[in-house]
């Protein structure tokens, strides 16, 4: 009898466990915004991409969360669309950074993301020069926003908007294969006079993007990009922190980033185990503070259409979450650090 009550639990048990194991399809790419909107408007021809299958967690059955209105919310300005930009990094951040103006100030200044990405670049092909040429492309970590705020200070929207009145949404597309082609030709001819190479790569950005303003109005009151920042932003710098999570570094020490966005190989980011990265971001967001996050939106669990992200039982269950899985994710390539958001 003993025998049969545990061969009846073992499959009780087995059959519980298969009733919560999440699937997967094969489903068509559903093209968005970006493909209906963005590209159309842009003058691009859409592709055609209706042979295109992704694998995607199925969501029946679930119950999504994605009602925000039964949610509190940290202070925030309304989302922006990057464009044809590889510039998440900066709008993510910027609306952080507003979010924080709005906290401590409640006042709301919408500041111009372009102007940070310009400056980036700028420093982005100095790096290169240094190196040697050693990488420049798209892309950075929202640890470059004080480091360039503090360089260069930053402006409102309105006084640099980083792109021409008549053009709908950004677009680097060509301006990038620019500035890569002239700092390859200049490798390849050994050519590393920083100055002559500086002035060339912002000849480039002001054809597209506009020339920074050294002064400008706001509110009837001339600012420069420094004193707007003083002034008006009143945030300090070195009241925000960088934090990551890898068994590659030491815990609870300060150490690099190693990822091909972080080009400043900047390396004051707080390595955290998984458990306290986790309710890090967790407290942090229940005390309405926002937070801006970096992670993986190429997940066979994010679906941006029904707004839901999760981690389905068939990658891992839950439970089995750690140290260790997260680092095997990270080492093998599967997760990987793809795109820049705002938490509110």
């Amino acid at each position: 009898m003993n025998k049969l009550l545990t061969v009846l639990s073992l499959i009780a048990f087995a059959l519980s466990l298969s009733a919560q194991h999440d699937k997967a399809e094969f489903r068509p790419y559903q093209v968005g915004f970006y493909h209906n909107v963005i590209m159309k408007e842009m003058g691009y021809k859409v592709p055609d991409l209706s042979d295109r299958k992704v694998f995607k967690a199925t969501s029946d059955g679930l119950v999504i969360p994605n009602d925000t209105n039964k949610y509190e919310c940290c202070l925030f300005l309304p989302p922006v669309h990057q464009g044809m930009t590889g510039t998440c990094w900066c709008y993510a951040t910027t609306s952080f950074m507003e979010a924080e103006i709005l906290r401590t100030t409640e006042k709301k200044v919408k500041l111009s993301e372009m102007y940070t990405v310009y400056w980036e670049y700028v420093d982005r092909a100095a790096d290169y020069v240094k190196r040697r040429g050693n990488y420049f492309a798209e892309g950075s970590e929202a640890s470059s926003i004080p480091i360039v705020w503090e360089k260069y200070g930053i402006v409102p929207l309105d006084a640099f908007p980083g792109k021409p009145a008549t053009q709908p949404y950004h677009n680097h597309r060509e301006m990038v294969e620019k500035m890569s082609a002239y700092l390859d030709s200049m490798k390849t001819a050994n050519a590393w006079n920083e100055e002559v190479i500086l002035k060339q790569i912002r000849k480039i950005l002001d054809s597209y993007m506009g020339t920074p303003p050294a002064k400008f109005k706001y509110e009837g009151k001339e600012y420069t990009p420094q004193t707007f920042l003083k002034e008006v932003v009143k945030l300090n710098l070195n009241d925000y922190y960088n934090f990551m999570s890898t068994k590659s570094a030491n815990y609870m020490e300060r150490s690099e980033l190693v990822e091909a966005d972080n080009w400043r190989h900047y390396d004051k980011y707080y390595n955290l185990n998984c458990e306290d990265f986790t309710q890090t971001l967790v407290d942090a967001l229940k005390k309405k503070y926002s937070v801006c996050i970096c992670g993986d939106i190429s997940e066979p669990g994010i679906d941006a259409f029904n707004e839901a992200a999760y981690i389905p039982t068939f990658d891992i269950p839950y439970e089995y979450i750690n140290d260790d899985s997260r680092e095997l994710r990270l080492q093998n390539g599967s997760t990987t650090d793809d795109h820049c958001m705002h938490a509110v």
